[in-house]
């Protein structure tokens, strides 16, 4: 008997019917992979299953009984617990406390006294099922991105789930990370426990997942053990088209002077001796494992950074006393690898995002007064080229739109500066399919246009689509460039794990 099933689910909003029968099924001590763009159904059908909407038509069952949860309460009640992107946990609070916080035991049921000695205990065993060595209570606002998402586990396995959802889980975790939490997934599923997999990063789904739930529009076009699917497979389903037409066909980069030039740059203990050029039209690639240097040294070229020794150029003049103005006066954009701490106003109207880093170029030079219907109308033009999926800048929060279109804004609001130099950091981490090849086609002007471009990327696959050059760098140094007729992943991964020189390596 399936741990869980979904059958013929259907939904509409507003008389728009936007599931069409979907069927999943889910068996315990297995782990599905559910893939889909943005607008797939993906969302609604786990809200479905978590209780915040109700199906229109068909049913659920757990262990072949009826399920229909009313709630999210009743949804945790029966076994059904979420790993959000966002992370539900109370920083200001201990871990025990977030993991209590639904509801605390007391000393006496006469007595509202907490009864921390329980509490403690029961969040000590709970850590070590997740294999969390620190203390109970340890504030959530200490703990690094991957310890808080091991927490968030340990607040499932509370409940006694056995259903847990994962959405985007890795978004914001380092490769160490994940490793870390595949492998407490991977325990998890011999538990009894059946596990919903939900990523736009395929290749962690063909590895993790036992079976692969495709939707599109709606409906499930694919269902089977991964052993059927490959990722030029999984691309085709979600979108209509392969992965050869994912990149767009690349014009060779200008050999001419270059745009930007780096030589020597230093920063002790953070990266060292860095050398490389971009010229006009080319995009050049940084490829690197965590922690080797590559957004240390973008953040640096844009001067929020410091460095000790080495030079920046920019169109042969020197950046002094770089700081984030002058490099935007130097013609310099950079899109951050955290949108939503850095890139973005996550609260505010789209347009603010857009209008920020453009006040100085919209101000009377004199008086300072800003001219909002110029700022507007330049707004509304640049969210219509990166083919921004709404029209109402001015009202609809960033926080609300999917990280594909979030993507677009951050692109959108240094577009409208009109750039020579693009750094770009992960511009596609968290973005599904579709929203890729949008800004793949979007960097491609770019550099047609003439603007010169540095990519960095945790993606082997996106730096050969789309770079005319790859710098792989290791513990804060170069230690390998490739151009694109000799683009290698092997070649590449071997550069990315070659001991620096201050490690003793050639």
């Amino acid at each position: 008997m399936a741990l869980l099933q979904l059958e013929n689910i259907s939904k509409s909003f507003f008389g728009v019917e936007v599931l069409h029968g979907i069927n999943l099924t889910l068996e315990k001590n297995t782990i599905v992979g559910l893939i889909g763009e943005n607008g797939s159904g993906k969302s609604t059908t786990m809200n479905i299953l978590g209780g915040v909407h109700q199906p229109d038509s068909g049913r659920m069952l757990i262990e072949g009984v009826p399920y229909a949860p009313a709630s999210p309460r009743d949804a945790l009640a029966s076994g059904v617990s979420f790993i959000h992107q966002e992370l539900n946990l109370f920083p200001n609070l201990s871990i025990e406390e977030n993991l209590f916080i639904r509801g605390f035991p007391h000393l006496h049921w006469m007595l509202p006294v907490i009864d921390r000695k329980r509490i403690r205990a029961r969040t000590k065993q709970l850590l070590d099922l997740v294999d969390l060595q620190v203390l109970p209570g340890t504030l959530v606002s200490r703990l690094s991105q991957g310890e808080r998402q091991l927490v968030e586990i340990a607040k499932a396995l509370s409940t006694d789930a056995r259903i847990i959802i994962f959405d985007e889980p890795t978004t914001s975790l380092t490769r160490r990370e994940i490793d870390r939490l595949f492998a407490i997934i991977d325990r998890l599923k011999t538990q009894q426990i059946g596990i919903i997999y939900i990523s736009h990063i395929l290749r962690d789904v063909l590895a993790l997942a036992d079976n692969i739930s495709v939707l599109r529009d709606g409906s499930v076009v694919g269902a089977g053990h991964k052993s059927e699917y490959n990722i030029d497979r999984m691309i085709s389903l979600m979108v209509g088209r392969s992965i050869k037409q994912l990149f767009p066909k690349r014009n060779a980069g200008s050999a001419g002077e270059p745009l930007l030039k780096v030589e020597g740059l230093t920063q002790p203990g953070v990266i060292r001796d860095v050398n490389f050029n971009i010229a006009k039209g080319e995009i050049m690639g940084l490829a690197g494992l965590m922690g080797a240097g590559r957004s240390e040294t973008a953040r640096i070229i844009f001067g929020l950074d410091p460095h000790k020794s080495g030079t920046i150029e920019v169109a042969g003049q020197k950046l002094e006393n770089a700081n984030p103005h002058a490099a935007m006066r130097a013609g310099i954009a950079f899109l951050t690898e955290d949108r939503r701490a850095e890139g973005l106003l996550m609260n505010a109207p789209i347009y603010d995002s857009e209008a920020l880093p453009n006040l100085d170029t919209h101000s009377h030079p004199r008086t300072g007064w800003i001219d909002n219907s110029a700022l507007a109308s330049e707004a509304e033009k640049y969210s219509k080229r990166v083919q921004l999926n709404t029209t109402s800048i001015g009202s609809v929060l960033a926080r609300n739109l999917s990280g594909g279109n979030q993507q677009k804004v951050v692109l959108a609001k240094w577009l409208m500066r009109n750039p020579r130099l693009f750094i770009l950091d992960e511009p596609t981490r968290g973005v599904d399919i579709g929203a890729k090849a949008e800004i793949y086609r979007i960097i491609n002007a770019l550099v047609d246009e003439g603007c010169a471009v540095l990519m960095i990327s945790s993606e082997m696959e996106e730096l050969i689509g789309m770079c005319d050059r790859i710098a792989v760098m290791s513990n804060g140094e170069i230690t390998g460039s490739f151009s694109r007729a000799d683009f290698n992943q092997e070649r590449i991964l071997e550069a990315a794990m070659r001991p620096s020189r201050q490690e003793g390596g050639a």
